[in-house]
């Protein structure tokens, strides 16, 4: 491996770190400053939802979510798979009450500068009732 690889590797693990921080931010001033570390000023996230773009939408989608379901943990399932500049993410969302909501997976273009610039992500579980044709 080269140092470049080891670089990247390390680079990526970061960019998810935060990312799973920026999810489970107690405030919004957390969560602010947490978007302004992990994405890039335009970055687009598509999910089945819907797309969003620059970490002021997913601020507003993370806020909608809370005030929805209530308190909610955002983990990783496993230890990320990182490589060249992309991550990707298996999750589970816990309620406050301790039940799993979803999971899913999210796969991350991360920037030479460590910032995340476009997150697709999936369902590998929906939530139960989500209807995803509800979302097109």
């Amino acid at each position: 491996m080269t140092d470049t690889t080891v670089a990247s590797s390390t680079r990526n693990e970061r960019a998810v770190e935060r990312y799973v921080a920026f999810w489970n931010a107690d405030t919004a001033e957390d969560q602010q400053r947490l978007a302004s570390m992990t994405f890039i000023d335009d970055v687009q996230y598509t999910a089945p939802v819907g797309v969003l773009s620059g970490p002021a939408a997913l601020t507003g989608f993370r806020t909608q979510f809370i005030d929805h379901v209530g308190p909610a943990t955002f983990h990783a399932r496993e230890n990320p798979q990182t490589h060249n500049d992309r991550a990707r993410l298996k999750w589970e969302i816990v309620t406050g009450e301790g039940k799993s909501f979803a999971t899913g997976t999210d796969v991350m273009v991360i920037d030479a500068d460590g910032l995340i610039s476009s997150v697709t992500s999936f369902l590998d579980r929906a939530p139960e009732g989500f209807d995803p044709q509800a979302h097109h």
